[in-house]
């Protein structure tokens, strides 16, 4: 099982992590990630840097690849040399001394983290863990421009891992944060650990299990699907409570949204709030008959379906003297490029834990220093995995450093405002914290698209 240990005061300077990754097992300690200069070559690197050439080969085993070409912007890993010793760095106007891994601990403040996932490109797994990885050295390094010291450790953590060889490996104990696991198998190794050492554990991503509820250094950023649907149906009963609501029944033998249409509908009859059940094969008038024209109307669809929803928006413009409004679900966000103009024309709510508008100011200069620094764009992928893995960094990088151990999470103690997913958490028992964000995704009529935060 591969295990890289990445170890940098310049922490974007990373970023390449993953792509030299291969199946061996490495004990490397990075130093820095190098760009190549016009000119340079393998030789006059190695010796520019106290190394062997087999030692800067072994770093980087593409070298090692038929045809290989060290080429001018090229980035290539630069490791500490067989005797190590401290290396001190300009970047501008900054000097600092980056020490080897084994031979002191880092400076007093800095911020110790590691990271174990699935940090590879064999799989879709590891290509968005990557992506995720990417987004945190982006904010780990605005934080470094911010007077912050974070010593980052990555681990490779495959599917087919056993995390207890990788607690075992040099420095996972002496971690502040650990970002992962990304399977539920590992979760519970993983979290006594870090309740042994005094860690704290953060879930980035979905799993089972319900390890947050008894130990109580886990932040699970996931919520459970019945958290989120207390949760839209919450919102939905505030805010429509003066409206006539209308069922639209789309005919989908395989939709699972009856687990919040038929809640949904227990609640109105308890608030005695109207409601109406039409159906999209009804003829005209009758479809027209299920809508008020005397009080706005609320739409509520039984199926999350882009076909369905299109024929729901066909059916709705045929009506006149009626006012609508939509409520969806978190997949909708999916069409907003194609149904943009139907979602400001109806007055469309959608219920979610994120939402990413890539015209924020903001959005659009961290994919601009994503693409600059990785050679790529982020995935089409909702949501982004690269601007979660910054927002999540930021969040509990910044908590830490204001109220380390004694950070929470809760909503109102950090005033860092996230790009695109949001996070507060409310403690679970006696146990850890549980991320509560919710959030309404709202298409005015006006054209504007506004998030309201619950």
């Amino acid at each position: 099982m591969m295990n890289k240990i990445l170890r940098s005061f310049f922490a974007l300077s990373l970023f390449s992590f993953a792509l030299s990754m291969g199946a061996q097992t490495s004990n490397t300690k990075w130093r820095e990630v190098h760009k190549v200069k016009k000119k340079e070559t393998i030789f006059g690197i190695a010796k520019a840097n106290g190394l062997t050439i087999e030692e800067l080969i072994k770093a980087n085993p593409e070298m090692n690849k038929p045809g290989y070409e060290l080429k001018k912007d090229d980035y290539i890993f630069i490791p500490y040399p067989s005797t190590q010793t401290s290396v001190t760095k300009t970047v501008g106007a900054d000097t600092k001394t980056v020490s080897p891994a084994s031979s002191q601990a880092p400076a007093t403040g800095t911020i110790r983290v590691g990271v174990m996932l699935p940090l590879h490109n064999v799989d879709g797994d590891g290509r968005r863990m990557v992506e995720y990885y990417r987004g945190m050295l982006l904010a780990i390094d605005q934080l470094r421009l911010q007077g912050y010291h974070i010593d980052v450790r990555a681990w490779n953590v495959p599917q087919d891992a056993d995390i207890r060889s990788v607690l075992l490996q040099e420095g996972a104990d002496k971690c502040q944060l650990i970002f992962g696991p990304l399977y539920s198998s590992m979760v519970t190794p993983l979290a006594d650990f870090c309740k042994a050492y005094g860690v704290k554990m953060v879930i980035p991503f979905s799993i089972t299990g319900n390890e947050v509820a008894k130990n109580p250094n886990v932040f699970q950023v996931y919520q459970p699907q019945t958290q989120l649907t207390q949760s839209a149906i919450r919102a939905f009963v505030d805010r429509f409570s003066q409206y006539h609501v209308v069922f639209i029944d789309c005919n989908d033998a395989n939709s699972d949204k009856g687990t919040f249409t038929f809640p949904l509908r227990e609640q109105l009859e308890i608030k005695h709030i109207d409601h109406s059940i039409t159906n999209l094969n009804s003829s005209d008038a009758m479809f027209a008959k299920a809508f008020s024209i005397t009080k706005p109307n609320v739409v509520v669809l039984n199926t999350g379906r882009s076909p369905q929803l299109n024929a729901a928006f066909a059916k709705l413009a045929k009506l006149s003297g009626v006012r609508i409004s939509l409520y969806g679900y978190t997949e909708w966000l999916m069409y907003e490029k194609y149904d943009l103009q139907n979602f400001f024309k109806y007055d469309t709510y959608i219920p979610s834990t994120f939402y990413y508008n890539g015209n924020l100011k903001d959005t659009r200069t961290i994919e601009t220093n994503y693409r600059t620094w990785f050679k790529t764009d982020m995935m089409e992928a909702l949501p982004r995995f690269a601007l979660t893995g910054y927002d999540q960094a930021m969040f509990f990088l910044r908590g830490y450093h204001e109220q380390g151990k004694n950070f929470t999470g809760a909503k109102g103690t950090l005033g860092y405002k996230a790009l695109q997913s949001p996070l507060y958490f409310h403690k679970v028992g006696w146990g850890g914290y549980q991320n509560e964000s919710f959030m309404l995704v709202h298409y005015t009529r006006s054209g504007n698209i506004e998030s309201i935060n619950y």
